[in-house]
């Protein structure tokens, strides 16, 4: 896919989102954010993508709210004139350990990494089918990939992420003649949470087989590649330094 003057919509922007809008912009796409809460970090993340000489502008959305997700897929199509690329990187990841675990608590995770995947992309696909085609990348996790949990207190999160690789195969299906090509990226250890300990942060290099956290930018070059290949289509790609064979 050639990406200079294409435009992208990423869900999420905080952190890891922030290098992946970037390192897109640096390759000529036109950057809409979209953010929930963060206003500060989406303002930054698109001054960093204009620095590039391309378009940038970040829009407000609670992708909680299923009429949100079609709306902000508009609207940025609007604001730009098309859609060719779709990131979704909006995520809930929180500890709640079985015993304490609510119907919202389920609902927070399942609305956000799984519905909302869905309707985005859904809400995308005349977009994508007027240019001839597109790329959507959705985001799962390295556990589901590799077929079974490791930690207690993340059902809904494992659940979700699991459904996000099946939402991924599904769509790949039944995109393939639109020539919309569906993938989805499975993080390891990128980068650690705020709250990490140092004694944490070594235990995941100790358990990692290259030793050290991967970085925000090996994310994004997973989604370069996955926005340049003509013949992917279906796939979850583990970006987690060899985490899944030890």
């Amino acid at each position: 896919m050639d990406l200079k003057g294409t435009v992208a919509l990423l869900t999420g922007a905080k952190r890891i989102g922030a290098v992946v809008a970037e390192e897109l912009a640096k390759h000529g796409v036109n950057v809409g954010i979209c953010y929930a809460h963060s206003r500060t970090e989406a303002d930054a993340a698109i001054e960093r993508v204009r620095a590039h000489g391309v378009r940038g502008d970040i829009f407000q959305a609670d992708l909680a709210e299923p009429s949100a997700c079609a709306e902000v897929v508009d609207q940025v199509a609007k604001a730009f004139g098309r859609l060719d690329i779709l990131v979704n990187m909006a995520s809930v990841y929180k500890e709640i350990m079985l015993d304490d675990l609510t119907v919202a608590d389920w609902n927070a995770n399942i609305d956000i990494d799984l519905r909302a995947s869905f309707l985005c992309a859904k809400a995308a696909i005349p977009h994508m089918r007027r240019q001839g085609g597109g790329r959507i990348v959705n985001f799962s996790d390295w556990l589901p990939r590799s077929g079974r949990p490791r930690y207690p207190g993340y059902l809904p999160y494992y659940v979700a992420k699991g459904g996000v690789m099946a939402l991924t195969e599904a769509l790949a299906l039944e995109l393939a003649a639109d020539n919309i090509l569906v993938n989805a990226i499975a993080p390891g250890p990128i980068l650690a949470p705020p709250d990490t300990s140092d004694d944490e942060t070594k235990a995941v290099e100790r358990a990692t087989p290259l030793g050290r956290w991967g970085g925000e930018g090996e994310i994004a070059k997973a989604v370069l590649a996955m926005l340049d290949t003509e013949f992917i289509t279906g796939e979850t790609i583990r970006v987690d330094g060899g985490r899944h064979v030890k």
